[in-house]
Order: structure tokens, then C-alpha cells, then sequence
């Protein structure tokens, strides 16, 4: 009797290990495990979870941070998600983070998706309402991609008609496919802008070497920019300059004023240049004083020449003449 009692007993303990285990292996594969972990639970409030159940994942930076507890609606017919976030991954999650739902993979479970937060801000505490994203459903999609094939046709449609119009040679580049003419004029107008290009490149590269020369030193065109003793001596003579050049404008002006007098004198017989252009007698006169002044010149010479041959004063000319000789060959032997 006691055998079979021992034998109920191990039977119903195998029973209860086996129905332990096979519960907990059922939790685990639902997602269900965190159930047996310390959590704290918060909720979102959606307009539409497309198709989220209860038990899904709830991820925060691709990490698994806990699973969704309940899902019901409120009086608004909105949805409301109770989730359960493990204690461990409190300190991450802040209370201006948001939630949204999303899919695990290409085509896999609808799970939440936590994201943002601030650093300032406090952690999550039991019961905070989370802020959410309005998640983009299936038929909005849907209408967007027959949005976008409308506008693919459209285009395409257009597209149609512009290559039409451009293989029947309409418009300017129609024109341009097929007028051989004005296919070569815009050819050469290419090759002139490429020459101009080449020659502001040049340019350039001139500017650019002159610019070279004014930083290297030692060179007048550097001196010039940077040195201020030239450039206040070039500024001197650029004063000196403008004043020579006022002087010149004041003889000039004075040369003209004696040729306007000459020129207003030269019909006047009392003024001494008519008188010379227009008295046949002071005319005259003046010739016959030049001739008597060349006459005495020439008596003059005769003078001087007799004089040289006068035994009394040939003396004191040799000597004269000895001494200037002898200056020449001194000035002579010292060049």
C-alpha cells in the first residue's frame, strides 16, 4: 500500500514538473517570458495598430526592451497598447519618447518601435502615456502608389509627345537634330566659347603670376605696394610734378601774352618792332651801325695783331703763350 502511495506521488510530481515545463516553453515561445521578469507597464494610445496583438515585442534602439500586455479601446474608439518594459531598460527610455508601430523584417510580426527621448529628461515611471507616431496603414500606401503611377503616365505621356516632336524636327532642338546647318553653327559657337574659355584661363593665370610678383619681395612691384618710403617719395614727385607742370602752363601763358603783344605791335611804326619791320630809315641806320661795328672789329684785329709784333710787348705774349702751352700738356698728362 505504501508502494503504491510512493508511486502516486512520484507520478504526480513528474505531472507537475512536466506541466511547469511545458507552461514556461509555451510563455517563451509567446513572448510571454518577461511576464517572469520585473517590468513596469505604460501605455500608447493609437488610432490604428495594423494588426498588432497582444504578446508582440516592443523594441527601443533594435534592442528588445519588453512586450505588449494588453491591447483594448477607449471611449473614443481609439486603441489603447499596455506594455510592459522591463525594469533593466528603464534608465533608456525617457518620458518624451515616442512609440510607433512597425514590423519586425519585410513581412514579419507588427511589433512597437520606441525611439527619440531626451537625455535631460526623467525615465519612464508606471503609467506614463506615451507620445505616438501615426503609423503609415496599408491603404494609404496604396493610395500613394496610385498617386505616383498617375503621375508616371502622365509623364510618360509627355515624354511621348516631346521625343515625337523632336524626331519630327519641332522647336529649337528639333531643329538642331535635324538642320545640319544650324547643328554646324552651334558647333562653331561651341569652339568660340571654348577659345574664350582658354583665353580667360589664360587671363587668369596672368593675374595669378602678376599677383606672385607683388608678394615676392625685392622686386619693384612688391616695393611699391609695400613699401611706404617709395611710395612716399613717388608721391613727392608726383607733387613736384604738378607744380612743374603749373610753372609750364604759366610761361606758356606769358609766352603768349608776349606774342600777342608782338603781334599788336608789329603794325604799330612808333613801336620799336614796326619801326623795324615798317621805317625804311631805321632800317637803314640799324644796317649802318652793324656795318661800322663789323668795320671796327676787323680795325680792332688789326690792332691786337700789331700790337703782338711791337718789340716792346712780344715778349710779355710768348711768355703768355709759353704758359698756356705748358697748362695743355699738364692737363694732357693728368687725363
Amino acid at each position: 500500500m505504501e508502494t503504491k502511495n510512493k508511486r502516486g506521488v512520484i507520478v504526480g510530481i513528474f505531472i507537475f514538473v512536466a506541466l511547469l515545463i511545458f507552461i514556461i516553453g509555451v510563455l517563451t515561445l509567446g513572448g510571454q517570458h518577461s511576464l517572469l521578469k520585473s517590468s513596469t507597464s505604460v501605455k500608447a494610445v493609437f488610432d490604428d495598430v495594423g494588426g498588432l496583438t497582444p504578446g508582440n515585442n516592443i523594441w527601443y534602439a533594435g534592442v528588445k526592451v519588453g512586450t505588449i500586455r494588453e491591447i483594448a479601446f477607449d471611449s473614443s474608439g481609439k486603441v489603447i497598447v499596455s506594455m510592459s518594459i522591463e525594469d533593466k531598460n528603464k534608465p533608456y527610455i525617457k518620458k518624451d519618447a515616442m512609440a510607433k508601430v512597425g514590423s519586425d523584417g519585410l513581412i514579419g510580426n507588427k511589433i512597437i518601435v520606441l525611439y527619440g527621448g531626451s537625455p535631460a529628461a526623467r525615465q519612464i515611471e508606471a503609467g506614463d502615456v506615451l507620445n505616438v507616431q501615426k503609423a503609415l496603414s496599408t491603404e494609404d500606401m496604396m493610395a500613394t502608389l496610385q498617386e505616383n503611377n498617375r503621375n508616371l503616365l502622365s509623364i510618360t505621356s509627355d515624354f511621348k509627345t516631346i521625343s515625337g516632336r523632336l524626331a519630327n524636327g519641332q522647336g529649337s532642338i528639333g531643329k538642331l537634330l535635324k538642320d545640319e546647318t544650324l547643328a554646324n553653327n552651334m558647333e562653331v559657337a561651341l569652339a568660340s566659347i571654348r577659345q574664350s574659355a582658354a583665353n580667360a584661363q589664360r587671363l587668369t593665370s596672368g593675374v595669378a603670376d602678376y599677383t606672385a610678383k607683388l608678394q615676392s619681395k625685392g622686386t619693384l612691384a612688391n616695393d611699391l605696394v609695400t613699401d611706404t618710403v617709395i611710395f612716399s617719395r613717388l608721391r613727392a614727385v608726383s607733387r613736384q610734378i604738378d607744380d612743374l607742370s603749373r610753372s609750364a602752363s604759366v610761361v606758356v601763358e606769358n609766352l603768349k601774352d608776349a606774342s600777342s603783344g608782338i603781334n599788336k605791335n608789329l603794325n604799330n611804326p612808333n613801336a620799336p618792332i614796326g619801326a623795324l619791320l615798317h621805317d625804311e630809315e631805321t632800317a637803314k641806320d640799324l644796317k649802318q651801325t652793324i656795318r661800322n661795328l663789323q668795320t671796327s672789329t676787323q680795325k680792332l684785329d688789326e690792332n691786337m695783331e700789331a700790337i703782338q709784333h711791337n718789340f716792346l710787348l712780344r715778349g710779355f705774349f710768348k711768355k703768355k703763350a709759353k704758359d698756356k702751352e705748358k697748362e695743355q700738356k699738364e692737363a694732357s698728362k693728368s687725363q
